[in-house]
């Protein structure tokens, strides 16, 4: 039998060794093995048990519903070239100005964000993106950090655009009434402060023109309708949300009756649809959610209940910008996913609503915009890039992050700091 103290001290161990090596990623190994095999051995080795690790597994049920449901009209909508017409549109409206392409991809990167989650502007519109940009013969920097920082900024304008909004408010997510009015403002102050400071740090680049394209690309019929098909499940989820439902499985459903639709119209194979889907982005999740369990299980908890009573001590308003940004500044270090786990289940143990909660919220979705460790929507992002033989260095984001998150997370913090005292 092996005592307490040595268990307790091998379970941190192989947590904090598994995120590490995660955000690390050496040898270009998929996260998904680092996380998995710490959660594997975490149950070998009894430091938790198979029913409770079963149990915090199935938990995170409506995350990787909606998880599949969001990949799932992703892929699609890439498939039916709906992402190369948006990114086309806006070389086309560009008129040969940078700065005018500059705005236009960040705005339709917003778009994306809020209504199909920032992991799908990570992940298909940063390579639609960055496809046409090569034509236009910019420098790319400017318009993939655009996707990679608006991915996280207007990540909590809905509960739909950040599968870490399910983690965090869990079974307490707010109606979307309750959402708009604690969010709107918040969100708008983020999304604009984010782009000034883009446009500021690249101001040079920006300076210069675009090569003239020939026109935007036609919307095929089939994309149209994945068009309309994603107007649809946006409704239906926003739906959801008004009524106070989980979105997970009204997310997943709508994705396969508009693949089923689209499918048979295209006469083509769903198989290959599913096939994209990355698993391997549920299975990591998954492995999430049993070693934050681990580290409940054990009694970490009380250390961020501990820390909750302290901040709590302030004055209302220090106790959300402290908070908001010790949680922003963290993510940096842990990456949000598990950040949010954390903090969610805190929430969930104090009962906390209101400005604080809103404040971790803020500081779980726009703090990752100091780092490429922060997110698993910048970490998807980095690897599709790599695919597109392009790398951008942590260093190349950080520059403009370091700018980029205290602004834009200051900014969202008085936003929500204003909206509590109207």
């Amino acid at each position: 039998m092996i005592p307490a103290s040595v268990s307790h001290i091998l379970l941190a161990l192989i947590v904090a060794i598994s995120i590490l090596l995660m955000l690390i990623g050496p040898r270009d190994i998929p996260e998904v093995y680092w996380v998995g095999g710490g959660a594997i051995l975490l149950i070998v080795f009894r430091l938790i048990p198979l029913k409770l690790a079963g149990k915090a597994a199935a938990e995170g049920s409506d995350v990787y519903l909606f998880l599949v449901g969001m990949m799932l009209l992703s892929e699609l909508a890439r498939e039916h070239g709906v992402f190369d017409w948006l990114s086309s549109a806006a070389i086309k409206g560009s008129h040969g100005s940078s700065a005018r392409l500059f705005t236009l991809v960040y705005g339709v990167g917003t778009l994306v964000t809020i209504f199909m989650s920032n992991d799908a502007t990570a992940v298909v519109l940063t390579p639609a993106i960055l496809a046409a940009i090569r034509k236009a013969r910019v420098a790319p920097l400017p318009y993939l950090l655009a996707c990679a920082m608006i991915a996280n900024a207007a990540s909590f304008v809905l509960p739909i655009s950040n599968p870490a909004n399910l983690v965090v408010f869990r079974s307490s997510m707010p109606p979307l009434g309750r959402w708009l009015a604690s969010f709107s403002l918040p969100s708008i102050l983020s999304i604009a402060a984010t782009y000034l400071v883009l446009r500021f740090v690249f101001r040079k680049e920006l300076a210069d023109g675009t090569q003239a394209d020939d026109g935007a690309k036609a919307l095929s019929m089939n994309g149209r309708i994945v068009l309309g098909g994603i107007a649809s499940m946006v409704a239906v989820l926003l739906t959801a949300s008004a009524l106070d439902r989980d979105l997970g499985l009204p997310a997943c459903l709508a994705a396969l009756a508009i693949t089923a639709v689209v499918c048979i119209k295209a006469r083509s194979n769903p198989w290959n649809l599913m096939k994209e889907i990355s698993w391997a982005t549920i299975a990591l999740v998954a492995g999430l959610f049993i070693m934050v369990e681990a580290v409940q299980s054990v009694g970490a908890l009380k250390l961020t209940q501990a820390a909750f009573h302290e901040v709590q001590r302030l004055a209302p308003a220090y106790a959300a910008l402290a908070t908001g940004f010790v949680v922003g500044i963290a993510n940096n270090l842990v990456n949000n996913l598990p950040l949010g786990l954390i903090a969610g289940a805190t929430l969930q143990a104090e009962h906390a609503r209101g400005l604080i909660a809103d404040a971790v919220l803020i500081g779980v979705d726009l703090g990752p915009n100091l780092s490429v460790t922060g997110s698993l929507a910048t970490i998807l992002w980095l690897i599709a890039l790599r695919k597109e033989k392009l790398n951008v260095s942590g260093w190349d984001f950080f520059k403009a992050g370091a700018l980029a998150m205290p602004v834009a997370l200051a900014a969202a913090m008085g936003g929500v700091i204003l909206m509590q005292m109207l």
